[in-house]
């Protein structure tokens, strides 16, 4: 999951910019490219006041991102690439380059049965067990 939150109108076009962060995230986590995965990676953008965000010296120009994943989800290589490529994604998206320097993206591992979809708290080896069951049936 992704949540997008930065001040309103910084994107001219907010699903645009939810598909393409939800379908970043899928390929760089490299998972298959089947409904249980298409359905259940998406992305939320959260539009507030300006006076809603602040940094210290006042400045409501910055972006936030949080993904959640499953726990382990994520190796190093990929956390790096997935920071990088949702940053470019949101300074493109806002049509402002230099917001790549005031977009935050914090990456976040949900606990062992903390990832929940289908009505079911899942673990990492049920997710697996389901997404292999998917693709040889």
């Amino acid at each position: 999951m992704i949540d997008i939150t930065a001040p309103a109108a910084t994107f001219s076009d907010p699903h645009a910019l939810a598909a393409a962060a939800a379908a970043t995230v899928k390929d760089v986590e490299g998972v298959p490219d089947i409904p249980m995965f298409r359905e259940n990676t998406a992305a939320f953008v959260h539009e507030l006041p300006a006076a809603a965000i602040s940094d210290v010296d006042g400045s409501s120009d910055h972006v936030r991102v949080q993904v959640l994943t499953n726990a382990g989800a994520l190796s190093r290589e990929q956390q790096l690439a997935v920071v990088e490529r949702l940053t470019a994604l949101v300074a493109e998206h806002a049509a402002r380059p230099e917001l790549a320097e005031r977009t935050w993206v914090l990456l976040t591992e949900a606990v062992a049965g903390g990832w929940g979809f289908w009505g079911h708290a899942h673990t990492n080896e049920e997710l697996v067990a389901e997404a292999r069951a998917r693709l040889s049936a």
